[in-house]
């Protein structure tokens, strides 16, 4: 497929790179040409806009920062939108809104074009590895067109709904319940540390325990404390836990966990740790305990 990348961060990088793999024909965009440009060298063409890079692609790929990013690459005369044809597809893996997820997809069926949300989750090494997952949701005919796609940054995919939003939902409520296990592993982690317990003894049981690769990995990096270069910022998980609590409102669904743990992640800001990964929120924790 001919295909338009629209955001090569380091998760966004990956993705573009294992569709060059599969085949498709990229064209990328990045506001840091330099990115560009280290694509260019595995195959890809470079566009100076996201309108330009969209011109005769049959989907466009989204991969950004949060609903601000998305709106600006989207929106205006050199926009994703007023760049791809009619029956072409976006389809966004951000981290979005439901409600701006909602706004993207009547902008695009009022220009003749289909909208998919297909958020992943992974981080960067996982986009690198092609073992994202992916939790698409839209027009079923546009799914279709789009699992290629899929396919080629992927170890799974899933669908959703119908409705594009429904899968922002998906990617929201995973996020929460990742950081909801960060929240668990910094206060047992302090109450082990202040109990004299080797904090690397208890990842033996947690892993043997649970058996699961996200708390193997994520339990790894709180006990050696190795919150530096950030995979995923903590103001990005800031971020999706407000997002969270806005979609529970749209919803009236309490998630009084939510709640606490968008303090806890504003305690984590107001201490400087905004650039840190946010596994660090677990710093917290440790912080409330005296450690």
């Amino acid at each position: 497929m001919k295909i338009a990348f629209i955001g090569l961060g380091r998760m966004g990088s990956g993705m573009a790179r294992n569709l060059l793999r599969a085949g498709h024909q990229v064209t990328v965009y990045n506001r840091t040409r330099q990115k560009s440009e280290a694509l260019a060298k595995e195959g890809a063409h470079v566009a100076d806009s996201p309108a330009a890079a969209c011109r005769d692609a049959e989907a466009a790929i989204s991969m950004l920062a949060d609903d601000r990013a998305v709106e600006e690459m989207v929106f205006g005369d050199s926009g994703i939108a007023a760049g791809l044809e009619s029956n072409a597809v976006h389809m966004s893996s951000s981290t979005i809104s439901t409600a701006f997820a909602r706004m993207l997809a009547s902008e695009h069926r009022q220009r003749g074009q289909a909208y998919l949300s297909a958020p992943v989750f992974g981080r960067p090494e996982a986009a690198e590895a092609k073992k994202l997952l992916v939790v698409s949701a839209g027009d079923p005919q546009a799914l279709d067109r789009c699992r290629p796609l899929f396919d080629a940054i992927s170890r799974a995919s899933f669908v959703a709904g119908t409705e594009p939003w429904q899968a922002n939902a998906v990617k929201l409520c995973g996020n929460f319940m990742i950081a909801s296990m960060m929240e668990t592993f910094g206060e047992a982690f302090a109450l082990l540390r202040k109990s004299n317990v080797d904090p690397h003894f208890f990842l033996e049981v947690i892993n043997a325990l649970f058996g699961s690769p996200v708390y193997a990995n994520y339990s790894a990096i709180i006990a050696n404390e190795n919150f530096q270069p950030a995979s995923f910022g903590l103001k990005l998980g800031l971020k999706d836990i407000r997002l969270t609590l806005q979609a529970a409102e749209e919803c009236a669904a309490p998630m009084p966990i939510a709640s606490l743990l968008r303090d806890q992640f504003l305690s984590a800001v107001a201490h400087g740790q905004e650039e840190a990964d946010w596994s660090s929120v677990a710093k917290v924790a440790a912080r409330n305990a005296g450690l």
